[in-house]
């Protein structure tokens, strides 16, 4: 089965994988490097954009244009002061824009332009877009992107943003708590019933800049999120810190150098200290620090033992057994309950925090998952599950709500109090609905906020929502609106829909069917709204403080009246006035965060633009590539002991190479900005020079062999000939007209060979035959000897149809007759027959 397009994309805030579901199981793309990872790195240069490896490799080069960390300012404002700290860690130009928004400055194709957090992303999901469909063959637009669990309505929507400017048709925003649940629970074959107790698993994930913790439950085909801890503001880059930090102390004492104020100093500093982190991992010894030509042409050296890391970062520390903590509080979990907690994330690999671990849980941590890709597997599962064209494995789902969501609503011109309701509380199941009712006679506003101030994202706020064209009734009083309030499977909060019920009655009776029918809708309506299922409903009224509003109180008619009434009753005093319910969608005004459709089909084109621009700067590059190899490579096959140097004259040769010389002076002066047609017509012109020699050694390499072949078919023809001569049966079939034709052919193909054989042929000019001319000689004898060779002798005449029945029936009459007469002597003596059967068992 050839791979789907359906695959799983882990956003780490340093790397990213993107894994497929493939038959078999889950496999993990490559990109162009040959490596798992892509680092999350967006460069620019005077003439295109670098992205993935190819950025991180030049960020040294092009610091103030090489652009990293943008999952941390996804969603947010200039002034948030989360986003202040990011910039302290960041070398290139932010600065702020319209709106109080984010805006990164570098110079791109000579000029200053001026780019969002969601289009910088976009440019790097557009090339592991452009990376999955190298490795799988075919087109790729679905698929399950990875965001942290603490991540905000807004810093959702700025990533579904980011991947619709990149073509990308998101299914779900995945938690990465819940990818690594699945990863490790889908091919769990021990997995309890669900009519037994759970197996509850702990899984922790610290990576590069947070710390998630979770807990989940399984059962045999379906996992539950528990709960989940987070502290988004530590992971491994945050010891890596801590480290430089200490170095530049120390460099600063000894070498009289500050490597805070040179950042590409700082920056180098970074990349030993974490490779020094990842060596403590396994060494306790101290271990040393050498950065050649560090600053001002000084070499710098310095050394650490795990130990010393340990006190240093001991408040880090400190805040990830509090993470521990938090988790295993929220879980409500035992600690033996819990059957294991597994790690996955690069910093779980940190000997200190393995021992935190053990020291919360009780138990030793489990490194049976994938630390680095896991992720990635669960969405790639995730993206096959709710993908139509791959079939897998049932599995169900269920994520929760990190943070509680509280919706209010103002108060009506009438005087009614506004209120509020908490309408998802923590640990909500992912997705879910729930239905509100008001009852107005005009627009108004509903507002979401969260209703705990501990989440990381300065701002509470969600977003408003306009409930439009509400009218009163005839009447001029409230109608009631329904509104519906969704949490989906991005984990988004949003208003999906809101409907108008009028009440209409009319002159004409209601008919025993219409109340039945009617009795039956309420009754489905209320199992469907029902608080049991996805979606619930609670009543919403300006009249109470909290939202609650008074039952309302209907006169109903009794079953013994209504049953009366059908079979006749009393006429038209038990009569029954017909109640048309008549319900319009209203329209909804939507002000949350996020672009509009007018900006993200700007932001689309913009970035086509450059893919077309990026496109085409990489045909020009390859086609100058192509004619600096063929200079270079031509002129060493020229050189006087090259291989070319004997099939052209001397004149001509050192003429051709003076040519390259040129072209070569030519590629690095004037000719290094050209256009892709130039630089194709100056190879061109080249090899209209350079091939001919080519052609001429092959065509001295070729010649004896294919003559050889020539002279060997010859000699079979002659073979051939010389046993028709003899008699020889085989051909004693083929008539004079085909000898002679083969003894003519063969005579012109061996002159044609002595002739050709005999010409002299100088290797420094064209030769006089050619090897497509031998061989196109050699087919011409084939196609004319083979035929004649090959063709079979005639059938001999089978005999008439009339004898050929007579004698199958003498035959026939024949055997009948030597049946007969054994059975006779069979039955005359028991004993042959005895030892007839004997001989046949």
């Amino acid at each position: 089965m050839a791979a789907m397009s359906v695959i799983g994309i882990d956003l780490g805030n340093e790397s990213c994988y993107v894994a497929v579901a493939k038959a078999g199981g889950i496999e993990t793309i490559a990109n162009d490097y040959s490596l798992r990872a892509t680092p999350l790195c967006v460069a620019f240069s005077g003439k295109n954009r670098i992205l993935g490896v190819a950025a991180k490799n030049q960020q040294v080069t092009n610091l103030k244009n090489t652009v990293y960390g943008l999952k941390r300012l996804l969603g947010r404002k200039y002034r948030d002061p989360h986003v202040q700290r990011e910039l302290q860690m960041l070398p290139f130009n932010v600065i702020e824009v319209a709106n109080g928004n984010i805006g990164i400055k570098v110079h791109y194709l000579n000029e200053e332009h001026i780019f969002s957090p969601e289009q910088c992303l976009a440019m790097l999901l557009t090339k592991l877009k452009d990376i999955s469909t190298a490795a799988l063959q075919t087109p790729i637009n679905d698929c399950v992107i990875s965001v942290p669990s603490y991540f905000t309505n807004n810093e959702r929507k700025a990533l579904l943003d980011a991947a619709s400017i990149a073509g990308l048709n998101v299914l779900r925003l995945f938690n990465e708590t819940t990818a690594t649940a699945l990863s490790y629970g889908i091919y769990k074959q021990d997995l309890p019933v669900p009519e037994e107790k759970p197996r509850n698993v702990v899984f922790v994930d610290c990576g590069h800049s947070s710390l998630q913790v979770s807990a989940c439950a399984f059962h045999k085909g379906k996992l539950r999120m528990i709960a989940t801890a987070a502290d988004p503001n530590l992971g491994g880059r945050d010891i890596d810190y801590v480290l430089a930090e200490h170095f530049c102390k120390e460099f600063q004492t000894k070498y009289k150098i500050d490597a805070r104020s040179n950042p590409r100093a700082f920056l180098r500093l970074l990349a030993e200290v974490e490779k020094l982190k990842k060596q403590m991992s396994a060494n306790s010894t101290s271990l040393p620090l050498n950065i050649e030509c560090f600053m001002n042409d000084k070499d710098v050296r310095g050394d650490i033992k795990r130990a010393d890391m340990e006190t240093m970062c001991a408040p880090l520390f400190q805040r990830v057994e509090q993470t521990l903590k938090n988790c295993l509080e929220q879980s409500e979990l035992a600690l033996e309950d819990i059957y294991a907690v597994e790690v996955v994330g690069g910093s779980t690999r940190i000997p200190a925090i393995k021992q935190l671990i053990e020291k919360v849980f009780k138990k030793i941590p489990s490194t049976t998952l994938n630390q680095d890709e896991s992720v990635s597997r669960g969405c790639a599962l995730q993206c096959a599950m709710l993908s139509p064209a791959v079939r897998v494995r049932e599995f169900s789902v269920t994520d929760v709500q990190s943070f509680p969501i509280s919706v209010y609503w103002e108060a009506s011109a009438e005087g009614d109090a506004s209120g509020n309701v908490e309408i998802f509380p923590v640990k909500q199941a992912v997705p879910f609905s729930k239905l509100l009712t008001f009852y107005r006679h005009e627009p108004f506003a509903v507002k979401a906020c969260y209703s705990s101030n501990n989440i990381p994202y300065p701002d509470n706020h969600i977003g408003t929502w306009i409930i439009k064209d509400v009218r009163p009734n005839a009447e001029g009083k409230a109608q009631k609106v329904k509104v519906k309030v969704r949490l989906n499977l991005h984990g988004i909060m949003s208003i999906s829909s809101a409907s108008l019920y009028e009440a209409k009655v009319s002159a004409e009776p209601e008919t025993p069917e219409e109340q039945q029918q009617q009795a039956q809708n309420e009754a489905t309506e209320q199992q469907k709204n029902g608080p049991s299922g996805e979606t619930s409903e609670a009543d919403a009224s300006m009249e109470g403080a909290n939202g609650a509003a008074p039952p309302e109180v209907g006169s109903g008619t009794s079953w013994t009246k209504k049953i009366s009434g059908w079979f006749g009753g009393d006429g038209d005093k038990d009569k029954k006035k017909k109640n048309l319910l008549k319900t319009v969608e209203l329209p909804i005004e939507s002000l949350t965060y996020g672009f509009s459709q007018v900006e993200l089909n700007q932001y689309t084109e913009q970035e086509c633009k450059m893919i077309a621009a990026d496109k085409q700067e990489k045909e020009r590059a390859d086609a100058r590539n192509a004619l600096e190899e063929y200079v270079y490579e031509l002129r060493g096959k020229l050189s006087s002991d090259g291989e070319l140097c004997e099939f052209v004259a001397e004149n001509d040769r050192v003429g051709l190479v003076q040519q390259l010389d040129n072209m070569e002076n030519w590629l690095y002066e004037e000719g290094e900005e050209c256009n892709r047609q130039v630089y194709f017509n100056k190879l061109q012109e080249l090899k209209a020079k350079g091939e001919p020699i080519q052609n001429r050694r092959i065509e001295a390499e070729l010649r004896p062999l294919v003559f050889e072949d020539f002279g060997k078919s010859l000699q079979l023809c002659q073979k051939a000939i010389d046993m028709i001569r003899n008699k020889d049966p085989k051909y004693a079939h083929l008539s004079d007209e085909d000898v002679k034709k083969l003894e003519q052919t063969y005579t012109t193909s061996h002159q044609w060979l002595e002739q050709a054989r005999s010409k002299h042929v100088k290797l420094e000019l064209p030769p006089p035959i050619t090897v497509a001319q031998i061989r196109q000689e050699k087919a011409n004898l084939e196609n004319t000897v083979t035929p004649i060779l090959n063709k079979q002798p005639p059938k001999a005449k089978s005999p008439p149809k009339e004898d050929k029945e007579s004698k199958d029936k003498d035959g026939k009459q024949q055997e009948q007759q030597q049946q007969n007469q054994q059975g006779e002597q069979g039955e005359s003596n028991p004993q042959s027959q005895s030892q007839e059967n004997m001989d046949w068992s």
